[in-house]
C-alpha cells in the first residue's frame, strides 16, 4: 500500500494535470488530507483519476478544478489552521476532505461563515447531518444508515441481548443513539458496552475482552477502525472468544476493509458477519477497477477512494453548472481590523455552488448519486461472512423488503413466518460450525480472573417431592448417581427439545431443602442456574427469580370426601317420568281403549256383552298391552291401525321408562360433605396442605389457625387422613395445586371431590436466575409443546388412574355426572301422541260417517244410541270364517245355518 513518501509523486501528477488544463478557467478547491493515515494516499490518486476522467469526457467544459492539497497531520487544530489557510489565502471556493468528525465540525464553521462548502468523503459520523449546514455535503453514508441492516440480522436470529464494542471517540459514539433506538424497536436488551481507546494497549484490550467474555451475552456489534480492528480480533482469537456460541457483527467501518487486509487479519475474524456498503456491478465500476490494478498493482483500492472518486466527479460537475461569475471574496473595513480567523473573507460564489451542488445527480462508480439534505442515503447493504478468502456475502438488506438472499429475489417469498435459510445464504458461524448461536452463554463466576466459554446449565432438582409421578429421583445402585424422572423432568427435556439451539445441562439434586430454599439458591447462582420441579408460580418468589410461562393449570384446588346424597323411597318407582306424562299416558290408556271399543263392539262379540263386562274391557285390553297380548282379537281395520300405533307408543315409553328406573336405582349420587372454603373456617374444621408447600401461610393468612393445619407428604397420606375425618385425628378437606387434584382425583374420584380453587396462581413454571437470557426461548418452547400431542402422551404416561373409570376432573369436574338423572316429560314423547291422536280421530271420524250413512231414518239422538249399542249383522266381518271355538258365538241369522253345516262363503 502507498504511504506519505508517495505524496511528492502525487503532488507532481496533479501539477501535470493543471498546467495541462491551464487553458480553461481555474476554480480553486482545496483538499484536506492526513497524509501517512491509511487510505489518504488511495484517496487522493482517486481523486486525480476522477478530474482526469471528467475532462476527458467532457472537454467542452469552461471551468478546471485547480487543486491546492494541505496535510493536517491527524490534527484538528493544524486541520483547522490549514482550512483558515486555503479560505483567507488561497481562496479556494469548496474543500474537499476533512478526514474526522472533529475536523469537519470545524470546518463547516468555517464554511457556512465564508460561504465555502465542504465535501467529505470520509467523515461518516451521524452528529455532522446534526449540525444542519447548507454548506456540508457528506459523499459518504454517514453510520447511523446501517443499523437498519443491523437490526435485521438479529431480529432474524432472534437474539435478545446485544453488546457494542466500539472506539471511544466521536466516530465511535455516533452510531450509539441510532443503534440503541433500532434495537428497542425490536425489544433487544444492551446489557453492557465495550469501549476502546483509540491508542489502546493490547492489554488493554484483552482486558476488556475478557469482561466482554464474563457476560453472559455473546453477541457483539463492534463499530472501531480496520487498524484497531485487526488488534481486537487477534486478542479475541488468543483469548478464546472466536469460538463456537459467539457472534461478531462488523459495522462497514471495517466490512468495507476486508478486501485490503491481509491473510492473517482475515484469519483472525473468519466466521464473522459484516454489513458492507454495497457497490452495484456495472461497467464503469469493472473498468476503473482494471485500470487501478494495471496502474497502481501495488495498491489495494478502498471503498473510501471510490467516494473520492465520486465526490470529486459532483463538485466537477457543479462548478461547471456554477460558471465562472463572481470567482471573488468580498472583505468589509470591519473585518480588516479583525484577526484572521474573524475576518474570513465571504464568498460570492458559494450560494451559487451550493444550489448546484444540490441538483448533481449522475450514474457514479457507487450507483445513482444525489444529496438529499446534504447527504447520500443508501437503500441496500452488502451482508458478508468472513471465511478464509474475504467477506463472502450471503444476501443483501434492501430499504423496502429487508433481508434478501440476492437482489432479484422477489419480496413476496420472505414473509415474516420465513426461516433465515429463506433470507441469507449459509453462514459458516465462529469455530468453523454450522449451527446457528443462541446468543448467550452462563459464564462461571467461580474465578472471575480466569473467565470461561460458558458451561453446561447446573439444574437443581427437589428429591423430597410427595408427589412422585411429577418429580422422581432414584440411586443408581451401580454408579451410585441420581436418576431423575417423572412429568417435570420429561416435560422440560421436550421444551429443551423444541427449541432452536442446543441446551447443554446436568441434573443437581437438591437435598432436604423446601421449595422456597430451593429457589433462593438459584438466586443466589452460587451452585444452581435453574431449577426444574412442581414449582408454583407466585408474586413473592418473582422478586429472586424469572418463571418461564406455566406449563400446568393454574389455581389452589379444596377436596373433600364425598357421601351418598340419594334416599331410597317407596315411591321411586314414580320418579322416572314428570307428572305430565303420567296424566297424559294414564289418559291415553283410557282413551286408546275407548276408541278401540267403539270400532269394534257392534261387529266383534269379545267387545260385546253387558254394559260391565264392556267397561272392564276397555280398561284391560288397552293396559294388557303393556305386559302381554290381549286375549280379545281386533277385526276392524282401523281398530287394527289404531292398534299398531299404540303399541309402537307403549313399548317406547315402556323402555324408556325401564332404562331411567334402572339408571336411578343402580346410579350412586354423591355429594361433597363440605361446599367451600368459608364453610371449613365457620366449623373450625381441620384442613391439610402438601409438606413444604408455599400455601401454609396463604391459608394463615385466610383464617386458619395452627392448630387446624395439618401436613401431608404423598397422596396416599392425604388419602389417608381424609378417610380418617376430623373425629379420628384425620382432616375435613385437603388443598393442593390444580395439577396435584388431577392426580389425586384420577386415583380416588369415587371418594373424593374438588368443590372449588379459591386461591387464584398463574401454575407451575420452571425457575431461571433474573435476567436469565433462556426464560423466553423457553417460555416459546413450552407454547410449541403446548399445542402439539406431547402433553397428552405425557400425562397419560406419568397420571395413570387407578380407577379407570375416574374421568378428568376438569375436562368433566363433576365426577358422577355421567349418571346424572333426567327426569322424562312429554317432551320426549309429543310426536307419538300427536300420531296416536290423529289415527284415533280419523277412525272415529270414518266409523260416524259409515253409522249414519247405514241408518238414515234414525231422527233423534235415543233412536241413533240404541242403535249405535246394537250389533251390526250386515257388516262383511260377520262373513269371514271363524275358527270352531267361536261357533256357538252371536253371528247372522242368515249365516247360523250355514255355520252349523259347516259351510261359508
Amino acid at each position: 500500500m502507498m504511504r506519505g513518501n508517495n505524496f511528492v509523486l502525487i503532488l507532481l501528477f496533479f501539477f501535470r494535470m493543471q498546467v495541462r488544463e491551464a487553458q480553461n478557467t481555474d476554480v480553486k478547491v482545496g483538499i484536506v488530507t492526513d497524509v501517512g493515515r491509511e487510505n489518504s494516499d488511495i484517496t487522493l490518486l482517486c481523486i486525480s483519476m476522477s478530474l482526469s476522467d471528467f475532462y476527458s469526457s467532457h472537454p467542452e467544459t469552461r471551468t478546471r478544478l485547480m487543486t491546492t492539497i494541505v496535510d493536517s497531520k491527524n490534527d484538528v487544530v493544524l486541520s483547522a489552521a490549514a482550512a483558515l489557510d486555503l479560505i483567507t489565502n488561497k481562496e479556494v471556493k469548496a474543500i474537499l476532505g476533512p478526514w474526522t468528525w472533529l475536523q469537519a465540525q470545524f470546518m463547516i464553521e468555517m464554511g457556512q461563515k465564508s460561504q465555502v462548502p465542504t465535501v467529505s468523503y470520509f467523515a461518516t459520523s451521524p452528529f455532522l447531518a446534526s449540525i444542519r449546514s447548507q454548506y456540508f455535503f457528506g459523499a459518504m453514508y454517514d453510520d447511523s444508515s446501517q443499523v437498519h441492516a443491523i437490526k435485521a440480522i438479529i431480529e432474524l436470529f432472534m437474539w435478545r441481548e446485544v453488546a457494542p464494542a466500539y472506539v471511544d471517540n466521536t466516530f465511535g459514539e455516533g452510531i450509539l443513539p441510532s443503534l440503541t433506538n433500532a434495537l428497542q424497536e425490536i425489544n433487544v436488551r444492551i446489557p453492557y458496552r465495550t469501549v476502546i481507546s483509540p491508542n489502546a494497549t493490547d492489554d488493554e484490550i484483552s482486558v476488556e475482552l475478557l469482561r466482554m467474555m464474563n457476560l453472559p451475552t455473546r453477541v457483539f456489534v463492534v463499530h472501531i477502525a480496520k487498524l484497531l480492528g485487526s488488534r481486537f480480533f487477534a486478542k479475541a482469537k488468543e483469548i478464546g472468544m472466536m469460538k463456537q456460541g459467539y457472534v461478531w457483527i462488523l459495522t462497514n467501518s471495517i466490512a468495507d476493509d476486508l478486501s485490503i487486509m491481509n491473510e492473517t487479519e482475515i484469519e483472525t475474524m473468519e466466521g464473522v458477519l459484516g454489513v458492507k456498503t454495497y457497490f452495484p456491478r456495472s461497467e464503469e465500476l469493472e473498468t476503473f477497477k482494471s485500470r487501478w490494478k494495471k496502474r497502481f498493482p501495488n495498491s489495494d483500492l478502498s471503498v473510501y477512494g471510490l467516494c473520492a472518486y465520486d465526490a470529486t466527479t459532483a463538485l466537477a460537475l457543479a462548478i461547471e453548472e456554477a460558471g465562472t461569475s463572481n470567482l471573488t471574496f468580498v472583505k468589509t473595513d470591519a473585518m480588516r481590523d479583525m484577526s484572521e480567523l474573524q475576518g474570513l473573507g465571504v464568498s460570492q460564489y458559494g450560494p451559487k455552488l451550493v444550489q448546484a451542488l444540490s441538483r448533481v445527480r449522475f450514474k457514479a462508480l457507487a450507483g445513482d448519486f444525489q444529496f438529499i439534505n446534504g447527504q447520500l442515503h443508501p437503500s441496500v447493504f452488502e451482508i458478508v461472512n468472513v471465511d478464509g478468502r474475504g467477506g463472502r456475502t450471503i444476501g443483501f438488506w434492501k430499504k423496502e423488503h429487508g433481508l434478501l438472499k440476492n437482489l432479484e429475489q422477489k419480496p413476496a417469498t420472505t414473509t415474516t413466518s420465513s426461516t433465515w435459510q429463506d433470507r441469507l445464504r449459509p453462514i459458516i458461524w465462529p469455530g468453523d460450525t454450522m449451527s446457528v448461536p443462541k446468543g448467550w452463554e452462563i459464564p462461571t463466576n467461580e474465578n472471575p480472573t480466569i473467565p470461561t466459554n460458558g458451561k453446561r446449565l447446573r439444574i437443581g432438582v427437589p428429591t423430597n417431592n410427595g408427589f412422585k409421578q411429577f418429580v422422581k429421583a432414584t440411586r443408581d445402585p451401580i454408579t451410585n448417581s441420581t436418576i431423575f424422572s417423572g412429568f417435570c423432568i420429561d416435560y422440560f427435556e421436550a421444551v429443551i427439545q423444541a427449541m432452536s439451539y442446543d441446551v447443554s445441562y446436568d441434573f443437581i439434586p437438591f437435598e432436604d431443602v423446601n421449595y422456597d430454599t430451593a429457589i433462593y439458591q438459584v438466586y443466589l447462582g452460587l451452585e444452581y442456574d435453574a431449577m426444574v420441579a412442581d414449582t408454583t408460580i407466585s408474586a413473592n418468589r418473582s422478586m429472586y427469580v424469572d418463571f418461564s410461562l406455566p406449563y400446568t393449570p393454574s389455581g389452589i384446588g379444596v377436596v373433600v370426601p364425598v357421601e351418598e346424597s340419594v334416599k331410597r323411597s317407596s315411591i321411586i318407582f314414580l320418579t322416572p317420568l314428570t307428572l305430565e306424562l303420567w296424566v297424559i299416558s294414564l289418559l291415553s290408556f283410557f282413551i286408546i281403549g275407548l276408541v278401540v271399543w267403539v270400532l269394534e263392539h257392534r261387529v266383534n262379540p269379545d267387545f260385546d256383552g253387558p254394559v260391565k263386562y264392556q267397561i272392564s274391557t276397555i280398561f284391560w285390553f288397552s293396559f294388557s298391552i303393556m305386559a302381554f297380548a290381549p286375549r280379545e282379537r281386533v277385526l276392524s281395520f282401523w281398530a287394527r291401525l289404531v292398534v299398531i300405533i299404540w303399541y309402537f307408543l307403549v313399548l317406547v315409553l315402556t323402555q324408556s321408562y325401564t332404562a331411567s328406573l334402572s339408571s336411578l336405582l343402580t346410579s350412586q349420587q354423591l355429594d361433597p360433605t363440605i361446599t367451600s372454603m368459608n364453610s371449613l373456617l365457620a366449623k373450625g374444621e381441620p384442613v391439610g396442605y402438601q409438606l413444604s408447600s408455599f400455601l401454609l401461610g396463604r391459608l394463615q393468612e385466610s383464617g386458619f389457625s395452627d392448630a387446624n393445619l395439618v401436613t401431608y407428604g404423598s397422596a396416599e397420606n392425604c388419602d389417608d387422613l381424609l378417610s380418617k375425618g376430623p373425629q379420628k385425628g384425620g382432616i375435613s378437606a385437603a388443598f393442593m395445586e390444580v395439577p396435584y387434584v388431577k392426580l389425586f382425583l384420577g386415583q380416588y374420584c369415587n371418594k373424593y371431590k374438588m368443590v372449588e380453587t379459591p386461591f387464584k396462581f398463574n401454575g407451575l413454571g420452571f425457575v431461571f436466575p433474573i435476567g436469565s437470557p433462556l426464560v423466553a426461548d423457553v417460555s416459546r418452547a413450552i407454547l410449541q409443546v403446548q399445542e402439539s400431542n406431547k402433553v397428552t402422551q405425557l400425562e397419560n404416561a406419568w397420571f395413570k388412574k387407578i380407577d379407570e373409570s375416574c374421568p378428568d376432573p376438569f375436562t368433566n369436574p363433576d365426577p358422577h355426572s355421567s349418571v346424572s338423572f333426567r327426569q322424562l316429560g312429554i317432551d320426549s314423547f309429543w310426536v307419538l301422541f300427536l300420531a296416536a291422536a290423529i289415527v284415533c280421530a280419523i277412525a272415529l271420524g270414518n266409523f260416524v260417517f259409515r253409522f249414519l250413512k247405514e241408518n238414515p231414518d234414525q231422527r233423534n239422538l235415543r233412536e241413533l244410541w240404541e242403535r249405535f249399542l246394537q250389533p251390526d249383522r250386515n257388516s262383511y266381518i260377520n262373513e269371514v270364517t271363524k275358527c270352531q271355538c267361536c261357533l256357538g258365538q252371536r253371528m247372522p241369522e242368515n249365516n247360523r245355518e250355514e255355520a252349523n253345516n259347516g259351510s261359508g262363503r
